[in-house]
């Protein structure tokens, strides 16, 4: 089984060429715009290894990298165009694995990536605490058996209609914007390209709703995105 890659870089053509790349040497790759995009994408999916970009919006590479080795686990290689030494440095005390600094070349990246794998699987590797079923009203949802049931009957949905549904249910509760969880379910290059989305909770509605037309669990936030309730919020 190929070995995954979370490729976390607000340069879009970084993340199309360097992702494209890494496919075909043989890699699973994910990709993200931000580092709290790339979080939640963690959690849902484990990468065997994280690439991330110190100079990210919002939270920073720092920072980031804090909330990767508490909270996923994953061996990280910072990716930084900053040349100061202190940024190196510090990336390594805060539990970095390795760094390599812009431009790279890419046979470069994939030995070190292929070297801190090795090292990683040959070692004792850090595990997150696996996540718990979501009870959200009558639905269970299930992570680690990729499994949901309403009502104590199971639903038969899609790996990507479970995606979908969890990421909202991580959420539950609040608006999700509609880039937002295109990002984070099927890649920030979907961005601005909604169509896939609309489909998807059309399809979610007709499997989990009394009422596709009329959603009780999925709801439209015009303008915004979407929001899962339990069931007597309308």
């Amino acid at each position: 089984m190929s070995k995954s890659i979370l490729l976390i870089d607000d340069d879009a053509l970084m993340r199309r060429s360097l992702g494209f790349n890494l496919e075909q040497a043989g890699f699973q790759v994910f990709t993200a715009a931000s580092a709290e995009d790339g979080l939640v994408l963690a959690k849902r999916t484990p990468p065997d290894l994280v690439l991330l970009d110190i100079n990210l919006p919002g939270m920073d590479g720092l920072d980031a990298l804090r909330r990767f080795r508490e909270e996923v686990g994953a061996p990280v290689i910072f990716v930084t165009a900053r040349r100061r030494e202190l940024d190196q440095v510090l990336g390594l005390e805060l539990g970095a694995d390795d760094y390599i600094t812009k431009p790279f070349d890419f046979n470069i990246l994939l030995a070190r990536i292929k070297a801190v794998l090795r090292r990683v699987s040959g070692g004792e590797e850090r595990k997150p605490a696996e996540p718990q079923p979501l009870l959200i009203g009558e639905l269970r949802i299930d992570p680690l058996a990729h499994t949901v049931h309403r009502a104590g009957k199971p639903v038969d949905l899609s790996p990507r209609e479970f995606d979908l549904l969890y990421t909202l249910a991580l959420e539950a509760g609040k608006v999700v914007p509609a880039d937002e969880l295109l990002a984070r379910v099927w890649g920030a290059e979907f961005v601005g390209e909604p169509q896939v989305l609309y489909v998807h909770i059309r399809w979610l509605r007709e499997k989990l709703e009394d009422d596709p037309q009329n959603p009780h669990y999925i709801l439209t936030v015009r303008g915004v995105g979407y929001k899962l309730v339990g069931g007597e919020d309308t």
